[in-house]
């Protein structure tokens, strides 16, 4: 696939006319049902593949052979084991990356000059977690019983973890689920978006290439009110790990309460991105452009309040407007392609909607405004990059997560109003501070409401560093030491040595 075209997509060999099956203790199985789900190019309306409409009879199947692997060979696994699988599916995905690329830009949309870029992030993240997973311990505790007691602590796999991702980075989003679920000891039932499974598919393949014993991942695609609200409620799940909407994280913890499953939840978010008026201008347009047009707008971090002091508000936004006309929006298959299609029909509408809202409550489109027709544009799901002057806090586009390549811009007055009208919002995902003012940068990103605070850049990521949300934004964190701990539990051990 390294010389694919627009031409040529079909020629993916993954995308071989056959039905995409569910990997269920280490065999592809039909669904039990039989059923089967269309996935479309974004960008051309063009099938790719039938996969398995997975519902709760396979979330049964699924979860029985997670139990089983979990309490059979994947148990007696050394870390050292495990970080040799975690290694190896790294070295197969490195060597697979391109494929892999093709897939996600086919599936949901992202140009393929943007899922090559990801690969530094998907390695680097296998191998942190691999190097984690023999650096994990209990830890011997000095006690002050009377008498002669020996304690220390264990950390034992929290059990089966149900892992539901969404469709707007795949290949990344699958890595972060399953990786640390292997290097902790867990096994995994994974159900990737409808929107775009083909990637978490492959992957599975490759998993089990890296000789990963049966059962310890399985995939289950299908619809989420099906086979996700099955996982989410399935007593024999012990954690779910989930990342998507916020309305979809709160049935999530409705469900979760039969059996007190542990959860980790990385839902919306409607960030603040703030640009004071001493900051470098040059650096913070494309800054605050891309922070938001980047992925077409279907980042949950995305700064959409592009909040900007009121001296340098009309020349900024007048700046970001025109970045944001200059950029190549098309087809994501072609190498020139800087903004793919949004993911599907149905996102196209929600974005339209908005689009219109803003101009019936007063908003000003300086760019965008419109779903892009005309030629090739038709066949696809395509949103001209928008910037919106003129927005009041209480405008829906202001406070609601739009998922499109939406900027609202705000002027704002001083550092005391812009940190509250920051955190004014039911979300705390994500923000940005643009200043050259060490004092500002200092203020901002301790009262900032936020789990992650990016001053002078946005959307910076590391393995190393954990990522997630206040508020609304979600429940626990990715990435990092804190992430590894939300696959464990901690057993506490009393030995009386008399």
């Amino acid at each position: 696939m390294n010389d694919a075209t627009p031409d040529s997509r079909r020629g993916h060999r993954f995308l071989d006319g056959q039905d995409r099956k569910l990997l269920i203790g280490g065999q592809w199985v039909s669904a039990a049902r039989g059923a089967t789900i269309a996935t479309l190019n974004p960008s051309t309306g063009e099938l790719l593949a039938n996969f398995a409409a997975g519902d709760a009879e396979d979330v049964n199947r699924a979860v029985a052979a997670a139990r089983a692997a979990f309490e059979g060979e994947w148990a007696r696994f050394k870390p050292f084991q495990r970080q040799e699988i975690l290694l190896k599916w790294a070295d197969l995905i490195d060597a697979n990356f391109e494929e892999l690329c093709w897939l996600d830009t086919l599936d949901m949309g992202a140009p393929i000059s943007v899922t090559r870029m990801r690969r530094q992030r998907v390695i680097g993240m296998l191998r942190f977690y691999a190097g984690m997973a023999t650096a994990l311990h209990g830890e011997t505790v000095e006690n002050s019983m009377p008498g002669n007691f020996a304690s220390f602590t264990l950390k034992d796999p929290i059990g089966v973890v149900g892992a539901i991702i969404p469709w707007n980075g795949p290949l990344v989003a699958c890595v972060w689920k399953i990786a640390p679920a292997l290097a902790t000891g867990c096994t995994v039932v994974l159900k990737p978006s409808e929107e775009a499974p083909l990637t978490a598919l492959r992957l599975g393949e490759l998993l089990m290439e890296a000789g990963l014993p049966a059962g310890v991942v399985n995939i289950v695609t299908g619809y989420g009110h099906q086979a996700g609200a099955a996982l989410a409620a399935h007593p024999g799940v012990d954690k779910v790990a989930f990342t998507g909407s916020t309305g979809t994280g709160r049935r999530l913890i409705e469900a979760s309460a039969g059996n007190f499953k542990r959860l980790s939840l990385e839902l919306g978010g409607k960030s603040p991105n703030i640009v004071f008026a001493d900051a470098d201008l040059d650096a913070a347009v494309p800054g605050a452009a891309m922070a938001v047009f980047a992925n077409s707008g279907q980042i949950c971090s995305a700064g959409t309040r592009l909040f900007v002091e009121a001296p340098v508000y009309d020349e900024f936004v007048e700046r970001v407007a025109a970045f944001g006309k200059a950029l190549k929006v098309g087809d994501s298959a072609l190498p020139e392609t800087q903004i793919g299609p949004v993911v599907s029909a149905r996102q196209l509408e929600t974005v339209q909607r908005y689009l219109a809202s803003g101009p019936s409550e007063g908003a000003i489109a300086l760019s965008g405004g419109a779903r892009l027709t005309g030629g090739d544009y038709d066949k696809g799901f395509f949103v001209a990059p928008t910037v919106f002057k003129g927005v009041r806090d209480e405008m829906a586009i202001a406070r609601e997560e739009i998922f499109g390549p939406v900027i609202s811009a705000l002027p704002f007055s001083d550092i005391d109003d812009v940190m509250r009208r920051a955190n004014d919002t039911e979300y705390g995902l994500g923000s940005g501070v643009w200043t050259t003012n060490l004092s500002t940068a200092h203020k901002m990103a301790k009262g900032l409401r936020a789990g992650s605070v990016w001053i002078n850049c946005y959307q910076s990521t590391d393995p190393a560093m954990p990522f997630g949300g206040f508020k609304s934004s979600g429940i626990g964190r990715e990435s990092g030491i804190e992430h590894l701990y939300q696959y464990l539990e901690t057993k506490s051990v009393w030995i009386n040595l008399g």
